[in-house]
């Protein structure tokens, strides 16, 4: 006979995972997420000239260190977008809303983003942009609450 052990026992062991490391974001990425704090939008300039919003450390074609930033914005022009009749929890918006991405004025690469608008007829790729800005902003992306209509004139819509 072999000692049997007690089905009812359940054997355990802790188990704690960590990551005791911490990364920098680094110049490029670290003063795009500076700017967006002090409510200014940053790219960084590739070699053949094209502006790259959010910035990129290094150039996609040439793969060459980008360390020029220039200051875009805050307009742009939506370049795409797509509805979204229901939003879910984790949506930025409680409201349906557009998913946009955004050409920033400067810039030769657009952004995603939210744009609160007052229905889908009045959204429409071209159409002016601008960031609503968080009350509260810590260097993060959601310093950009979302993105809001510009009349024709400059104003809000």
């Amino acid at each position: 006979m072999t000692d049997r052990q007690d089905p009812g026992e359940i054997l355990s062991a802790p188990l704690i995972i960590e990551y005791p490391f911490k990364r920098t974001t680094g110049p490029v990425i670290g003063a795009f997420l500076t700017g967006l704090r002090e409510r200014v939008l940053v790219g960084s300039r590739a070699e053949d000239g094209r502006v790259l919003v959010p910035p990129a450390e290094f150039d996609p074609v040439s793969g060459e260190d980008l360390t020029e930033l220039v200051e875009v914005g805050p307009q742009g022009v939506i370049t795409t977008w797509a509805w979204v009749t229901q939003p879910h929890a984790k949506h930025p918006l409680d409201e349906p809303f557009a998913w946009v991405l955004v050409k920033l004025d400067g810039a030769d690469t657009p952004m995603l983003g939210a744009l609160a608008a007052p229905g889908i007829e009045a959204v429409s790729t071209g159409a002016r942009v601008e960031p609503v800005w968080a009350d509260e902003r810590e260097g993060h992306i959601d310093d950009i609450a979302h993105w809001t209509l510009v009349d024709p004139e400059g104003g809000r819509a």
